[in-house]
């Protein structure tokens, strides 16, 4: 059950979401590195800020009726505490520098990781910056960083990516309540960063395509002649190739590995990943969800194979090159650059 909020948590909501509209409406990406300038970095009190000026007030009010001269000196010492709370608050998070780093390229369901960059270039250190995406409003999932004077520090944000293609990373909110916690800073950056989202592979795909050519000299996938020897199991390997009497041998709960029989010779197969030589009452996403799926299962037996997709015609190859160029191809299917 959700947490009814208070009226003033209500209120400090609104506020700052219409902050949020009203002077960042029309940004777009901020390109290169951005600075936090002092007209970037709101600051309000926070519930305990509340109560604390309350109390002051009370204070106030109670010297004066009371004509208590040492209540007024407490009461100004507290209020001196608060101001000087105020600028080392705003300090804390004012007149930095961000910068957008790299993001890596995930499958549509998972987590989308960007890397950002907090650069201090002032002589004083900064404590307890929170930073997290506005757009996920989770709060667990915020993280705080310290950052020493005359450095930088790095900090990974994830949000989920739900759809292939282009991502570009949701708007950042950094925020601070150090040293007290009286008031809280805070400001937003629109980071110039996208991650690239592969289609989701297919759950239970079909075998690789059968249709291909056999190679005559051995290349690509193993041999079916000449027995070469042993080598350590990799995916995808058949059951039929294990080497029982030498797994026999073998302690596989005191860390021993299964092994399996390596041919060499004999005809190597190639095959074709080809979009329009799926069946036409497949939907578009659930081919290109299939095809993702044979790459990574091509890649992960060493077959080499071929691809097409629309005016990606790829030859035959293998390799993380080979991957990268069609996974691409796949995430950016009738989609905008």
């Amino acid at each position: 059950m959700n947490k009814r909020l208070s009226p003033y948590s209500r209120l400090e909501h609104a506020v700052r979401g219409q902050l949020s509209k009203l002077l960042l409406r029309s940004r777009a990406a901020e390109k290169g590195e951005v600075f936090l300038h002092q007209r970037r970095v709101f600051i309000v009190p926070t519930h305990p800020g509340l109560l604390f000026c309350a109390m002051l007030v009370t204070l106030f009010i109670g010297s004066i009726n009371y004509n208590l001269s040492l209540g007024f000196g407490f009461t100004f010492l507290l209020g001196g505490c608060a101001l000087i709370d105020m600028h080392l608050t705003f300090r804390n998070l004012a007149h930095l520098h961000l910068l957008a780093g790299r993001a890596a390229p995930v499958f549509a369901g998972e987590e989308a990781q960007f890397e950002l960059s907090l650069i201090n270039r002032r002589k004083n250190d900064r404590y307890a910056i929170w930073l997290d995406f506005v757009a996920d409003d989770r709060p667990d999932l915020a993280q705080a960083v310290d950052i020493g004077a005359h450095s930088t520090r790095s900090v990974i944000l994830s949000t989920p990516a739900l759809e292939r293609g282009w991502m570009q990373a949701p708007r950042v909110r950094l925020q601070t309540r150090f040293p007290l916690g009286l008031l809280r800073a805070w400001s937003y950056w629109q980071p110039d960063a996208r991650a690239l989202v592969y289609p989701r592979p297919e759950d239970d795909a079909p075998e690789l395509p059968a249709s291909g050519s056999d190679k005559g000299d051995g290349q690509g996938s193993d041999g079916q002649d000449d027995f070469a020897g042993i080598r350590g199991y990799q995916a995808g390997d058949s059951l039929k190739r294990l080497a029982w009497r030498q797994i026999a041998r073998l302690d596989l709960e005191q860390g021993g590995n299964l092994v399996t029989k390596h041919f060499e010779g004999g005809a190597a197969t190639e095959i074709m990943i080809d979009f329009h030589a799926l069946p036409l009452s497949m939907g578009t996403e659930l081919k290109l969800s299939r095809m993702t799926r044979w790459v990574m299962e091509a890649e992960a037996r060493g077959v080499a194979y071929g691809f097409r997709l629309g005016e990606h015609r790829f030859p035959v190859a293998l390799g993380p090159a080979h991957r990268e160029a069609c996974l691409t191809a796949l995430a950016l299917h009738q989609k905008a650059a």
